[in-house]
């Protein structure tokens, strides 16, 4: 409770025990056993800064912090407590306190979401649990995206450009270095892994705005954030890295405050073991470098886990509050645990701090915080306050009732799915595909036509070819009708020479065989006058006549 400007957390006898505000940015740790009592430790402390004004974070992991919306209930223990304790003189009261209730998964709670952008590749790969050379990859993704302007929001954008850099991987290469795609392959089933267990209802918008945690109520209380993690804390990795990306969103957000009143906001962690098992070692140093600087933001972390061993030393020795309630000491290294742990308080002399934190009963503690002047006080055997709200879980209607009513409900209730990688990559893709379609058909066409010109110059060949012949066969024909033609005339011009030739020969042999007759007869008359007389003459004539023809004919012949 706050009182006195102080926050009231315990009592060691009469004296009180307080959290001066203005250290309470030094971060803290409240540790112990199951069942010792860190619940109520983490609601007194929450209630106290939500009453002096200062906007806390709970991640509410077993479903038990819920009831702080709520009064709460005046019985037996609590009536007894405030009054050996001598609360009411503080002025203890039981009362509800603002409450907004958010849950990953949209059951329990607001919607909480952030991006895939501002989650980052370093937090991203330790959920997707990868290899160094895996998260090499991823770092280059979001690089790729980066310089290609393309928004990575949701986990179908990060899978569409995972998609898109295994398709362009060897053009890609030359300029971010070698890109396996067995690597980008393990990326992809890491991804859808993570969506099976969730991952689309935390990776969207709108995404948590910071800001709207850092408010207060009309009273002046600070409005407390309980993030239900019943359902989120079943994969450990995810939880762990969400609680890291918070407050490396607030350290990234918020501007420099230097020492202030009191803080901004303070963040408790349940199980915080979970953010550092398994983390590689480039996250470790990232978280123990967000624990150390976040104190000049004014934010205020405190860390919730079973033993003090389980946050390294590095973190550890950033914690100036410390709440350790009972430790088990029963094997050789409980007790050792047991013994580091007495070590890392300013002993007390009035009583043996190991002895003492092995023993202590449900609701009591040993407590070092901070003085005025930032040194740790001497440790103190405590009794814790109880809460002032409601113990213990929340019926679900009023839950639902309390979801419904918050002003807040409706900016985060619907998921928005804006134009980003995944939408962009699909019109790229509609495009590159319309594209080539249009290029395949251009070509097709080009091909046709380049066919079809082919043809017609086959065609055209042919008709020229078949034209040659025509005309070659008309010149042979045309040669050979002239050849006939000069024959038949050559003939002709030859028969009529010979017919000439006959009639002139004729003529010629009749003017011949006429002269010869006559030639002969007169030779003819002459000698048979000679020999016979008139008879002789005319048959010498006749003879002769004969003769000379015969003779002129022969010479023709001839």
């Amino acid at each position: 409770m706050y009182c006195d400007s102080k926050i009231l957390i315990g009592k060691s006898g009469e004296e009180n025990v307080y959290i001066y505000p203005r250290m309470a940015n030094r971060h803290g740790m409240i540790a112990g056993a199951t069942g010792t009592g860190k619940t109520v430790t983490l609601k007194v402390l929450a209630e106290s800064f939500s009453d002096c004004g200062v906007p806390v974070f709970l991640a509410d992991v077993k479903g038990d912090l819920a009831g702080m919306c709520r009064p709460g209930t005046e019985n037996e223990n609590v009536k007894s407590r405030v009054e050996t304790m001598g609360l009411s003189e503080a002025g203890f009261q039981l009362h509800s306190y603002p409450v907004n209730f958010w849950d990953v998964y949209g059951e329990k709670g607001m919607p909480l979401r952030t991006t895939i952008s501002e989650m980052g590749p370093l937090l991203l790969s330790r959920i997707l649990g990868l290899n160094d050379t895996q998260s090499d990859i991823l770092t280059v993704i979001f690089k790729i995206a980066d310089d290609e302007n393309l928004l990575l929001i949701d986990t179908k954008d990060l899978r569409s450009m995972l998609q898109y850099v295994g398709e362009n991987a060897k053009e890609l290469s030359l300029t971010y270095g070698n890109i396996s795609k067995q690597s980008l392959g393990a990326i992809v089933r890491s991804v859808i892994a993570l969506e099976a267990e969730g991952a689309e209802y935390f990776f969207g918008e709108p995404a948590l705005n910071i800001n709207d945690w850092l408010c207060t109520d009309c009273n002046g209380k600070g409005v407390i954030q309980i993030l239900d993690c019943q359902k989120l804390i079943n994969n450990p990795t995810m939880y762990a890295t969400f609680l890291l990306w918070m407050i490396s969103e607030l350290f990234e957000t918020l501007p420099e405050a230097g020492d202030r009143e009191k803080p901004k906001m303070v963040f408790f962690f349940d199980e915080a073991h979970l953010l550092f098992d398994s983390a590689p070692r480039v996250l470790l140093e990232k978280i123990e470098q967000v624990v150390k600087l976040i104190r000049s933001k004014g934010v205020g972390i405190y860390f919730i886990t079973q033993n003090p061993k389980d946050i390294p030393d590095g973190v550890l020795g950033q914690l100036g509050n410390k709440i350790q309630h009972a430790l088990h000491a029963y094997t050789p290294a409980e007790q050792k645990g047991a013994k580091a742990a007495a070590q890392s308080f300013r002993e007390n002399p009035e009583f043996d701090t190991y002895d003492t934190l092995t023993s202590l009963g449900i609701g009591e503690a040993l407590i070092s915080v901070l003085d005025e002047g930032g040194v740790p006080t001497i440790v103190k055997k405590c009794s814790i306050l109880p809460p002032q709200s409601q113990m213990g879980a929340l019926d679900d209607d009023l839950r639902k009732n309390e979801i419904l009513n918050n002003l807040l409900y409706s900016r985060y209730s619907e998921m928005m799915d804006r134009d980003s990688a995944y939408e962009f990559l699909q019109r790229k893709a509609i495009a590159d595909e319309e594209s080539a379609r249009k290029a395949a058909e251009e070509e097709a066409l080009r091909k046709q036509q380049e066919k079809e010109e082919a043809e017609a110059e086959k065609l055209r060949l042919k008709e020229e070819a078949a034209a040659e012949r025509q005309r070659q066969r008309e010149e042979t024909e045309a040669a050979k009708a002239a050849e006939r033609q000069r024959l038949k005339e050559e003939a002709a011009a030859r028969k009529e020479e010979e017919k000439k030739r006959k009639k002139v020969q004729s003529a010629a042999k009749s003017v011949a065989s006429s002269a010869a007759g006559t030639i002969g007869r007169e030779i003819g008359n002459t000698v048979g006058k000679s020999v016979g007389g008139s008879f002789g003459k005319k048959l010498g004539g006749n003879v002769g006549a004969s003769l000379g023809r015969g003779l002129l004919s022969t010479l023709f012949k001839l």
